[in-house]
């Protein structure tokens, strides 16, 4: 048959033009490279390859490594206390580089992304810089800052092969009895906002594909920082416009600087649990805002949705879920082989359209191809020598500087002289590198001690800024401190994460309010510098105390504290949260009716220039 051209060719250009172009709001848009990339590589896969790249198994839980080839496993993940043998950097570039060989042995070759909770630094490694936790930064209000800080710790990150951070928390914590309140920026929207977007460009740079680049994580969508009593897990009670208001800040700004993948909450909002919630998931993530990255689940959290596995994994993914976390612990020992038995029966029932897996393995197949995975799936080795260094360790001290906030000064007790003759230094988290680090640090709720991080102790941190003719004594309980021409007392909360963290009263110990009287009670000036993970309340000790610190979490680089403390920088930490008087306030927050404070939002004290300076020599 003889084809007239003239004739056909109007016909043809639109029909070609579409294939090759998008159709967008009335508008052809050109295709990316890596999204005809990931059309091409969808078309080729099966449905059990798709599934598979909907399945992310911790790391403990698989059977054997070979499942990952085996099952087409798409993600692994070494979560909450999910550490392998060898901590150090090699060890886990070694184990990351292990587990992605069985995922390259597929038939469509595609590597898997490896997440971890790195949320104050790569905080699961031997050697690693940590630093504040997100508590503290907000405190800095330095968004400059907290991208150079994400952006360290995405080269850490990257030196042990690993490619996927579960971070940042984007919460906005309306109650300080939440254990997880250290881990958001702050009270105010506007500021978990603003580092929120920070906090992101830093983990993904200006290009995913970088070898220093990590994927990052918002989490957890939505208002689980505002559950009643703070309760961990808990029901957001409000109306969407405060929903809105309060809570979904942080997602729009992570979304504008393009972060590619965001974690549901375990939370509900009035009574509806995140994870089922399709016109939060959906319409307004992926709708209205436009997010184009994929959504994971939290750890084993669809199981939390009914007592039927099946009728967990049908009702999350229909709500827009493209990932599931199936960790070991949940329902039963090889629960990832069953998510795949339901998966494959769901569809064929019917339940689970394949328009559902193919837009969820598509939004995971682009991240994948953006990160240029393919490409680079083994740990660039070259990186792994970074983690550590005195350079990292530098951006971790200057975080410390900038988060402190100064509560109360009286007679210019602070700066201190480095000359001064005898100082006194006592306290629990006065020489412990645990306490200082708080939760997420090597384990997942922390521990007191010498944990294997590495870094310096507020103790060695004082006796390496002092002159050589000072004699720095030291006590755990403040006994001996007569005599001493000043003292510094370190108090504050334990290690604690997620659950175990929640509180209902934030009271300071009653051996932390003792140990600040008796000290005070030998008439030397007292320094009170305060570990925690949220504001509490300070009553008793702040009455005995002639200068009182806040210090949140700092982590590893106590001589950022000392920095400020002795006077070679002056304090510039603002409080990111309203500090209660009493329980009887909490939960407290800006613009609060009849708000009244111990200290308001973003009260912070500073030294008079001339003095600090005077002082640094």
């Amino acid at each position: 048959m003889k084809i007239n051209i003239r004739k056909t060719l109007p016909i043809l250009i639109p029909i070609l033009t579409f294939m090759l172009f998008g159709y967008t709001g009335g508008k052809m848009t050109k295709k990316s490279k890596n999204e005809l990339s990931t059309e091409e590589l969808l078309s080729k896969m099966t449905l059990d390859e798709k599934i598979g790249q909907m399945l992310q198994v911790d790391s403990d839980a698989l059977d054997t490594p070979e499942d990952i080839k085996t099952y087409c496993i798409g993600s692994i993940l070494s979560g909450g206390n999910s550490e392998i043998e060898d901590v150090s950097p090699q060890g886990w570039a070694n184990f990351y580089d292990k587990l992605q060989s069985y995922a390259v042995q597929t038939r469509l070759k595609i590597p898997i992304i490896y997440g971890i909770d790195a949320v104050h630094g790569h905080n699961n490694v031997k050697g690693a810089v940590i630093f504040p936790h997100n508590i503290g930064l907000g405190c800095t209000n330095n968004p400059s800052l907290v991208e150079k800080a994400c952006k360290v710790i995405a080269e850490e990150i990257a030196g042990t092969g690993i490619d996927w951070t579960f971070a940042p928390c984007v919460a906005v914590p309306q109650n300080e009895r939440w254990g997880r309140t250290y881990e958001g920026f702050g009270e105010d929207p506007e500021l978990v906002k603003e580092l929120s977007e920070a906090a992101v460009k830093g983990f993904q740079g200006k290009d995913l594909s970088k070898p220093a680049s990590v994927l990052a994580c918002a989490k957890h969508f939505l208002g689980d920082g505002g559950t009643t009593n703070g309760t961990d897990q808990g029901n957001t009670k409000c109306d969407e416009s405060t929903l809105r208001k309060i809570h979904l800040a942080g997602y729009i700004s992570a979304i504008k600087a393009g972060v590619g993948s965001i974690m549901v909450s375990y939370s509900s909002w009035n009574g509806q649990k995140m994870h089922s919630n399709k016109y939060l998931l959906t319409d307004l993530l992926k709708g209205e805002l436009g997010f184009k990255g994929f959504l994971v689940s939290d750890w084993a959290a669809i199981d939390q949705l009914s007592p039927d596995f099946k009728k967990d994994i049908e009702m999350s993914i229909n709500a827009g879920l493209d990932m599931v976390m199936v960790p070991n612990g949940s329902k039963s020992k090889n629960n990832y082989k069953e998510f795949i038995t339901y998966m494959k029966e769901l569809v064929g029932e019917g339940k689970i359209p394949i328009t559902r897996i193919d837009d969820a393995v598509g939004r995971i197949l682009k991240v994948k191809f953006d990160m240029n995975l393919f490409n680079h799936p083994f740990a660039d080795k070259s990186l792994t020598a970074k983690i550590g260094s005195k350079a990292h360790r530098e951006v971790a001290r200057e975080c410390v500087r900038q988060s402190l906030v100064l509560l109360k000064n009286d007679n210019s007790t602070l700066p201190v002289s480095k000359r001064v003759k005898k100082l006194f230094v006592a306290g629990k988290g006065a020489d412990n590198i645990g306490m200082q680090c708080g939760g997420w640090t090597i384990s997942w709720q922390g521990e007191m001690g010498q944990v294997t991080t590495g870094g310096t102790t507020i103790l060695q941190a004082i006796k390496n800024t002092v002159s050589k003719n000072t004699d720095v004594k030291y006590s755990l309980d403040g006994s001996g401190s007569e005599g001493s021409d000043l003292a510094v007392v370190v108090v504050g909360e334990t290690p604690y994460a997620e659950m175990k963290g929640d509180r209902e009263e934030l009271n300071l110990s009653d051996e932390d309010i003792k140990l600040v009287e008796k000290v005070k009670q030998t008439g030397i000036p007292t320094v009170v510098v305060l570990l925690s993970g949220r504001p509490m309340i300070i009553d008793k000790a702040l009455l005995n105390a002639d200068a009182f610190v806040a210090a949140w979490l700092p982590g590893t680089e106590a001589e950022g504290i000392t920095d400020v403390i002795f006077g070679d920088y002056n304090f510039a930490g603002k409080l990111s949260h309203s500090w209660p008087k009493n329980m009887e306030q909490v939960p407290i927050n800006l613009n609060d009716k009849n708000y009244d404070p111990l200290f308001k939002y973003g009260f912070g004290l500073k030294y008079d220039h001339l003095k600090a300076k005077v002082l640094k020599h």
